[in-house]
């Protein structure tokens, strides 16, 4: 008997052992088609009872990203973010969380899946649909599910919770780019009369 409980808890671990590594292996494709050298850019949407409803396209190159709407532009070079809101022609400038950059940039999460997450993985027609899940529960975002084209491996929705709270962001028109740094950095000049409020 205690054969077999040992024989069965093996087979247990090896087959959540081979589950896991696709969906690790799937999400290494999508980081690397993501990360192109000359950085990627694409149109998206966002819904969400915490952030709103909005839409919008994006440029990223590397942790930098630049998200432009209708109502507002976000840039950010991997440290600071700038934030211009065109209603009353402000700009905040702040460090962002790891929640607030994932609201804004539907691929910032190709910069947390290594560590912090266990893993599950279904194919749902043409595409894989990813489960995350923290293993820390003082993480700001406890569960993502990423869905991803199976032919290239570029993401197509994105769906977190935080606390109670679900956010789901659409991906469209995903294509490479060759992008400057100049484009992640706010440019005062291109905004004279703007406010600006530093909330670091």
């Amino acid at each position: 008997m205690k054969r077999i409980t040992t024989t069965l808890f093996a087979i247990i671990l090896f087959c959540c052992g081979t589950a896991a590594q696709p969906a690790r292996a799937v999400l290494d494709k999508v980081a690397a088609a993501v990360s192109n050298k000359g950085g990627v850019s694409a149109g998206f949407s966002i819904s969400s009872r915490q952030y709103g409803n909005a839409s919008g396209t994006i440029a990223i190159k590397g942790r930098k990203f630049r998200t432009t709407m209708q109502t507002a532009t976000v840039w950010f070079d991997g440290k600071t973010q700038w934030t211009y809101v065109k209603s009353n022609n402000e700009v905040n400038i702040n460090t962002p969380t790891e929640g607030e950059l994932q609201a804004i940039n539907p691929y910032n999460f190709i910069n947390m899946y290594k560590s912090g997450f266990n893993y599950k993985m279904e194919t749902v027609g043409n595409s894989y649909r990813i489960h995350l899940t923290a293993t820390d529960k003082r993480r700001q975002i406890q569960e993502l599910y990423i869905t991803v084209n199976k032919s290239n491996y570029v993401p197509t929705s994105i769906r977190m919770r935080q606390g109670a709270n679900w956010s789901t962001i659409s991906i469209k028109n995903f294509k490479k780019a060759n992008l400057s740094d100049a484009t992640f950095i706010f440019n005062p000049k291109s905004y004279p009369s703007a406010e600006i409020i530093d909330l670091r």
